[in-house]
């Protein structure tokens, strides 16, 4: 009887133990779900300041975006609009992440209100879904972004 109480005390430690690791290297403290989410943050503060040096990494080479007016664009145009963007309010909520083994769908919503990077004027609520792959190197970027009106 000790002998088995003995050996299902160093389960538990050994257990415990595994379990107050940290995590593997190349994996993501939190999870897939918090690391891309923090990443949809970073993207909308980097859009907010103009700041296209801080996404332009997130973005994969072949990035594709689907603008709520029906305009593609690519990962170049992006970032020059991103640039010239001059916002107020550039706010993201709601956020939801979907796993599918190496990629990822981020949805959400956004509010954003100011001057857009062709110099228009925007006030706007929009659903985003932004599609995310984990690389051969292990890190996320984004490869498309699909917005859409929302009714107010």
């Amino acid at each position: 009887m000790k002998s088995l109480l003995a050996a299902a005390v160093v389960v538990c430690l050994a257990a415990g133990g595994a379990s107050a690791q940290p995590p593997a290297a190349g994996k993501p403290a939190g999870g897939v779900a918090q690391a891309l989410i923090k990443m949809e943050n970073q993207w909308a503060q980097a859009s907010k300041t103009g700041d296209a040096d801080a996404l332009a990494p997130m973005l994969s080479e072949n990035f594709i975006a689907l603008d709520s007016d029906g305009t593609l664009r690519s990962k170049a145009e992006v970032l020059a609009r991103v640039k010239k963007g001059k916002w107020t309010t550039n706010e993201i909520s709601d956020m939801k992440v979907t796993e599918h083994g190496d990629s990822a769908i981020v949805t959400g919503t956004w509010v954003g209100k100011g001057t857009d990077g062709a110099g228009k004027a925007v006030d706007a609520r929009e659903r985003w879904a932004d599609t995310w792959v984990k690389t051969a190197g292990g890190k996320w970027q984004c490869v498309a972004s699909a917005s859409a009106p929302m009714n107010r």
